[in-house]
């Protein structure tokens, strides 16, 4: 999908549904605050039309079929023709062509870099590898179409210990590097150790497969264009967001459609500037904040919060719409810190039309424009509501730090 196709989608699908649902069938319950800018329904009703004739969309913005081909979904590479490397201390690898390459055994000061041409897809098939650097990435691409990091049946361990040293203009700061689209699949287990992020990709980055588990002082999934989850097992812990997405341009999404997720982040566990969107897996977020975007869907999933600051938020991240909160299905759990902490906090919208949203928090909603229950069962410090009471305070229920 295009940059373009997404900020139509995000100004379109969740905005025009919302109030196309008002005008229609009443919704169930409803509590407005500030007013949104009046010249706001043309501006839907027109970006409306747009989405339709780009994308197609209908009701959700992005869709599994849509963004992972069936190589991403692939767990097991064909290695009948691979190049087989093994690892040795201070000896760097560069792939220079399309095809399989087989990574093996164990080295320090080691990079494997990849400089394909911008057509080429690369697969580094990661069986028994293990790389511990002082400053520099293990894995480095710095040009190719694609390129998959694979795990066998096996132990693989990537590790940086110091800072990073920068590649010209390039500031290197991840153990994992990527220039180019990077998926991460397979069968095994990948261990990342990070002082700064954990896996970055100027590009897209999918994870469709694996174990993957994550320690780092910065962030641990971070891309430019997008971060998309199809399944695999993630366990992330870090000193800055979980997953984050962002472009330079206020773009940037993250799509979870399956997979165990669990994330302990001292900022927030799931940012994409633009847009959220979780259509299923299961998650379970300890963090300052638990999903941070401008736009944040949930149609599906076991999705489990602890945060500090907000639960769910949906803010003035990308200057493309208007802020919404969007819940249609799924099993939601917000469990809140004391103090001024919000379970479900939009800056726009706040929207619940399906699944069951279970909150334990003193404040559990606040929006600034209006909010509506047409539909899902929600429930607060053990009690069901059946309206959206904007800073609805609750004694009693809330979340501590040992969940």
């Amino acid at each position: 999908m295009t940059k373009n196709a997404m900020k139509y989608t995000l100004a379109g699908l969740g905005l025009a549904m919302l109030l196309a649902g008002c005008s229609g069938a009443e919704a169930a319950t409803t509590d407005t605050t500030d007013a949104a800018p009046t010249n706001e329904a043309h501006v839907i009703t027109e970006t409306t039309a747009q989405v339709t004739e780009l994308t197609g969309a209908t009701g959700g913005q992005l869709s599994a079929e849509d963004l992972f081909t069936e190589r991403d979904l692939t767990q097991t590479a064909d290695t009948t023709d691979a190049t087989y490397y093994t690892l040795e201390d201070g000896r760097d690898i560069t792939i220079a062509a399309e095809g399989v390459y087989v990574i093996q055994g164990t080295a320090a000061d080691a990079t494997i870099y990849v400089d394909a041409d911008d057509a080429d897809k690369v697969q580094i098939v990661l069986d028994g590898a293990t790389i511990v650097n002082d400053d520099a990435p293990a894995i480095y691409v710095r040009s190719a179409d694609k390129v998959f990091v694979t795990t066998t049946s096996s132990e693989n361990a990537l590790s940086v210990t110091g800072s990073f040293v920068a590649d010209g203009d390039t500031n290197l700061d991840a153990v994992i590097f990527s220039r180019s689209d990077l998926v991460l699949n397979g069968t095994g287990t990948l261990t990342v150790t990070s002082t700064a992020n954990g896996i970055s990709s100027k590009d897209g980055l999918k994870v469709t497969g694996g174990m993957l588990a994550i320690d780092c002082a910065g962030d641990g999934l971070e891309a430019n264009d997008s971060v998309a989850v199809a399944d695999g097992t993630i366990t992330i812990a870090t000193q800055k967001d979980g997953i984050h997405a962002e472009y330079d341009d206020g773009t940037g999404y993250v799509y979870i459609t399956g997979g165990t997720i669990s994330i302990q982040a001292a900022s927030d566990g799931i940012q994409g500037t633009e847009l959220v969107q979780i259509d299923g897996g299961t998650l379970t977020i300890s963090a300052g904040e638990g999903i941070e975007s401008t736009y944040v869907q949930i149609n599906g999933g076991a999705i489990d919060i602890y945060a500090t600051d907000d639960g769910i938020n949906a803010s003035f991240k990308s200057g493309s719409t208007v802020p919404m909160l969007e819940i249609n299905g799924g099993d939601v759990t917000v469990s809140m810190a004391q103090g001024d902490t919000d379970a479900l906090d939009s800056n726009g919208y706040l929207s619940i039309n399906g699944g069951t949203v279970d909150i334990s928090a003193q404040s559990a909603f606040d929006f600034d424009y209006s909010a509506e229950l047409t539909g899902g069962t929600v429930y607060v410090n053990g009690s069901e509501v059946t309206s959206i009471t904007n800073s609805m305070m609750m004694g009693g229920g809330m979340g501590g730090p040992g969940r």
